[in-house]
């Protein structure tokens, strides 16, 4: 991730508390009630204790001036304790004094992605990155002995919104329900519609689409996608047999182009057996081929038509479903071909007879057309 470790360095240092200790300053009176409660509170050395002392200190003194710098030392110590449930309110409490403050904000992030509660993780994701635009845009103090403080402040509000980009989309990526899943990305879109991991989640848009019977969206999004150059297999393999069922010939030359390219240069996704790979390729170079092939035939294009189909037999050998009709064209483009000439191009004509032979021993829908085609021929060019 982009800046990775300086974001890494600043959250530590910041739950260690090595910034932003002074955001409430508070001059102890230990001459009063509450100076001596605070002073109490800042020797106590047992952590549960001190966590008690500062609990009661909060429910007391809302009202002192010492009640906010008590929070901040509340929530680093609910955060370092792992009592998660303590710090949002907390947080929360500590953004009403301070909008821009998203270091606490941040807490209530943190906390809500250790507890893995996807409604929190999205709400605070939401509520941090608000807190660091505005503390993005602090202005900057003309007291020199303040700068150092306001330039940890922009850089961390700067950074810590890329962090609540990554784990809306961490949390997008581990979700299983489709519905879900979407409503997480498009809580991504709210922070960031730029964001830098949206593109990450393309696939995961358009799976969580077909899963909820959302083909309008997905076919939207793969054109949009497939315009980009940016489509992948299974977004073309939807376009090209929409296009099919459309009678749209043009994209379907287009969308099957666009697929063969893709699959002959993508590389085997990483964790899949490259034996499956190898598979799948193989079955989406050869279906475009063959759905390129078809539509061009039926335009009367048929030396493109014999060129695409042939390239695409090598890909179709064990898929029978395809094969035959793919060998059934290619003899009816090679007969027409060869039969057009005059005198008969009979190299054509034997090509078209290998061909129809072929889809002859294949069963299915063309079989016994291929079969009449052979004994045509056969008695025609006097074949054998």
């Amino acid at each position: 991730m982009r800046n990775l470790g300086l974001l890494t360095a600043i959250l530590a240092l910041s739950a260690m508390g090595m910034f932003g200790q002074n955001r409430h300053k508070v001059d102890i009176n230990t001459e009063t009630p509450e100076g001596k409660a605070l002073q109490t509170i800042g020797t106590e050395q047992d952590q549960a204790k001190k966590i008690a002392l500062m609990e009661q200190f909060a429910a007391e003194h809302a009202s002192h001036g010492g009640y906010a710098w008590v929070l901040g030392q509340l929530h680093a110590l609910y955060l370092k304790s792992n009592q998660h449930d303590k710090v949002f309110p907390v947080a929360e409490k500590l953004l009403s004094f301070d909008p821009s403050d998203a270091e606490m904000a941040y807490g209530g992030l943190q906390s809500a992605v250790a507890k893995n509660d996807p409604d929190l993780i999205v709400k605070w994701a939401g509520i941090t990155n608000e807190a660091a635009k505005k503390g993005a845009k602090t202005p900057k103090p003309e007291d020199e002995d303040e700068q150092s403080a306001w330039d940890y402040k922009v850089k961390f509000s700067t950074q810590v919104q890329e962090r609540c980009e990554y784990e809306v989309m961490a949390l997008a990526l581990r979700t299983a329900d489709a519905a879900k899943k979407i409503a997480i990305m498009d809580s991504l879109k709210q922070l960031n519609p730029q964001s830098k991991y949206l593109p990450q989640l393309d696939n995961q848009y358009f799976v969580a689409y077909r899963q909820l019977g959302q083909n309008d969206k997905a076919l939207a999004l793969a054109e949009q996608l497939a315009s980009e150059n940016k489509a992948n297999a299974d977004m073309l393999l939807l376009l090209t047999d929409h296009a099919v069922n459309t009678k749209n010939n043009a994209k379907v030359i287009a969308y099957s182009d666009q697929l063969v390219a893709y699959m002959k240069s993508a590389p085997a996704p990483q964790g899949v057996d490259p034996a499956a790979w190898e598979a799948k390729k193989a079955t989406n170079i050869g279906t475009g081929l063959f759905l390129k092939g078809v539509t061009l035939a039926s335009e009367n294009k048929l030396a493109e038509a014999d060129a695409a189909l042939r390239e695409a037999l090598p890909h179709l050998q064990g898929n029978d479903q395809v094969l035959g009709p793919a060998l059934f064209q290619l003899g009816l483009a090679n007969y027409k071909m060869g039969s057009a000439k005059k005198p008969a191009d009979m190299a054509r004509i034997r090509d078209a007879y290998k061909f129809s032979q072929q889809a002859a021993a294949i069963k299915g829908q063309h079989q016994g057309t291929a079969s009449k085609n052979v004994a045509a021929m056969r008695q025609q060019y006097g074949l054998k």
